[in-house]
C-alpha cells in the first residue's frame, strides 16, 4: 500500500561516505525560516544573544574532535553556514565523526540552550521545532570550489540584504 504522504527529499549524495576526508559546505535552515537568530533588518553584524549562543554551541562541538576543523563559519537571522573539514589522519577512527553526526549534535544542543534563552525571556519561542529536519550540503571538490565557499560564508553577512527573506526596513516620515 503507498503511504499519502510526500516522500522527502533526499538532500545528500547517495552512498557517499560524510565522515571521510573532506571539505564540506553545510547549510542548516530554522523551521519555516524564522527569523530566530537576529532581527531581520538588522545591519551588518548586528549581534544577538541566540546567534551568539549558536556560535558557542558549534565550537564546543567541534572542539570536540581533534580530526574536525572549521575556519568559516556563519550565523543568520534565519540560517547557518558552516565549512567543515575532516581530516581523519589527526584522531583514531572511531573518534572521528561523520558531518551528519557533527549536524545532529548541533541542532540538539543548540536547541536545548535556545530553549532556555526562551524561557529567561532572551529569545523568541519557536513553534515545533527550531531547525527544520534536515540540512543542506555540498562536498567541496577542490581548492578553488573551497576557496568560493570560504568567501560565500565570510561575505553573506554584507550580502543578506539581497536574501529573498530579507525586509527593507519602514521608511520614518
Amino acid at each position: 500500500m503507498e503511504s499519502a504522504l510526500p516522500k522527502r527529499k533526499v538532500h545528500h549524495l547517495r552512498g557517499y561516505d560524510y565522515g571521510r576526508n573532506g571539505a564540506y559546505f553545510i547549510t542548516i535552515c530554522t523551521h519555516q525560516r524564522r527569523m530566530l537568530f537576529g532581527p531581520n533588518r538588522a545591519p551588518v553584524g548586528a549581534d544577538s544573544i541566540s546567534a551568539r549562543m549558536a556560535t558557542r554551541v558549534f565550537r564546543e562541538i567541534i572542539g570536540q574532535y581533534p580530526a574536525v576543523q572549521c575556519r568559516y563559519f556563519v550565523v543568520m537571522p534565519n540560517h547557518f553556514h558552516a565549512l567543515v573539514e575532516i581530516e581523519r589522519a589527526r584522531a583514531d577512527m572511531e573518534s572521528a565523526p561523520t558531518v551528519i553526526s557533527i549536524v545532529q549534535a548541533f541542532k540538539r544542543y543548540s536547541t536545548i540552550e535556545y530553549i532556555r534563552l526562551v524561557k529567561g525571556g532572551q529569545a523568541v519561542p519557536f513553534d515545533k521545532r527550531l531547525w527544520q529536519r534536515s540540512f543542506h550540503d555540498h562536498v567541496a571538490r577542490n581548492e578553488t570550489d573551497f576557496r568560493m565557499i570560504a568567501e560565500y560564508i565570510q561575505s553573506n553577512p554584507q550580502l543578506w540584504h539581497k536574501d529573498c527573506f530579507y525586509e527593507e526596513p519602514p521608511h520614518e516620515p
